[in-house]
């Protein structure tokens, strides 16, 4: 939207167009069957990803706005009090005239002077001086009105933004709240399994593993280090043997180099649990899962996606607590962060 203003345009940005016409996220229902709880999950976490994107973006669209209407609000100001000081100076112009006899003073002053010509000069002079104040008068109500509707407009659409601001954190506090409730059924689920000490088998995620790049990679995507390895509490009988990443539940977990599947269990310290076997002769093992993604034997390749992290077997919260080792069995494990960063991946 551009306007017009005195001899230059006032361009107005337009950052909410594509926001205020593009649809809410909403739940569709249909009729098909209901996946897998971990795939659930996933779903659930590219749901929430999704919303708190256009929610953020929402907000950062409304709060420009919003600076628009406050600029424009703060010209229109400045503008009205500019056409003030002008209305003063021709009031004050109207004044003289009426004190000192308007077009009769002239007549008179006409009579009396000794130079007519130099008087005449001088009256015309005022009288384009007060066209010119006219003018100046006209154009300062234009920008006047030019900027109250363009403030109209921007405020308006800030407005807007923030009724679909709104709107978009209710989706948002809506989906959050279906993900806890998934995320806590996965978990169930998984308490019974390691209960009973038989996994329920793999439950393969629908999201594809990370494209071909480097030889190793961390376990996780996006974490949080809590636990390290070596440490001392009252939580573990001597050592702690691996590092933690702090995670959601459901929160998939990958294997971080190529290898063969040496050992899926359920049960124990460790809960749920994947033990994977590396070229080099080292092994990696990934616990206190809530589901696994691949079958004891199978071939993984860097990346692939291994199983769901939780918090079973004894576990104070949900985290993926991650070993590499020099054989499949616990009391053999290396720093992890170490191990990894020996393979050019820094945590």
């Amino acid at each position: 939207m551009c306007l017009r203003h005195r001899d230059r345009l006032l361009i107005i940005p337009v950052v909410l167009c594509a926001l205020l016409v593009a649809p809410v996220p909403s739940a569709v229902a249909n009729d098909a069957p209901a996946p897998p709880t971990g795939i659930a999950v996933t779903r659930l976490y590219e749901d929430v990803a999704k919303a708190t994107e256009q929610y953020e973006r929402g907000k950062r669209a409304a709060d420009r706005q919003r600076a628009v209407a406050d600029r424009l609000q703060e010209r229109l100001a400045q503008e009205r009090q500019r056409r003030g000081t002008i209305h003063d100076a021709v009031g004050a112009a109207a004044r003289e005239q009426y004190r000192t006899g308007g077009s009769l003073a002239f007549v008179g002053r006409l009579l009396l002077v000794d130079d007519p010509d130099a008087l005449l000069r001088g009256f015309r002079i005022a009288a384009q001086a007060e066209q010119a104040v006219s003018r100046l008068l006209d154009r300062a109500r234009k920008a006047e009105r030019e900027l109250g509707a363009a403030e109209e407009k921007a405020t308006a659409a800030w407005h807007d933004l923030a009724v679909r601001h709104a709107r978009l954190a209710a989706v948002k506090r809506g989906i959050e709240s279906k993900l806890e409730a998934a995320q806590w059924e996965l978990q169930a689920q998984a308490d019974r399994s390691a209960a009973a000490g038989k996994c329920a088998g793999a439950v393969r995620p629908e999201k594809p593993a990370p494209p071909a790049g480097p030889e190793w990679v961390a376990p996780v995507e996006h974490y949080a280090l809590s636990a390290g390895f070596d440490s001392v509490g009252a939580l573990w009988a001597h050592r702690h043997t691996g590092q933690d990443f702090a995670l959601g539940i459901g929160a998939l977990v990958r294997s971080v180099g190529a290898g063969r599947v040496v050992s899926v269990s359920c049960g124990g310290g460790f809960g749920m649990q994947v033990v994977v076997a590396h070229s080099d002769g080292y092994y990696t093992q990934y616990a206190h899962l809530a589901s696994v993604a691949v079958d004891q034997g199978e071939q993984v390749r860097t990346g692939q996606w291994i199983g769901q992290a939780g918090t079973t077997g004894n576990s104070t919260g949900p985290h993926l607590h991650f070993e590499a080792r020099l054989t499949p069995y616990i009391g053999s494990g290396v720093d992890p962060v170490v191990w990894l960063r020996e393979r050019g991946v820094v945590l």
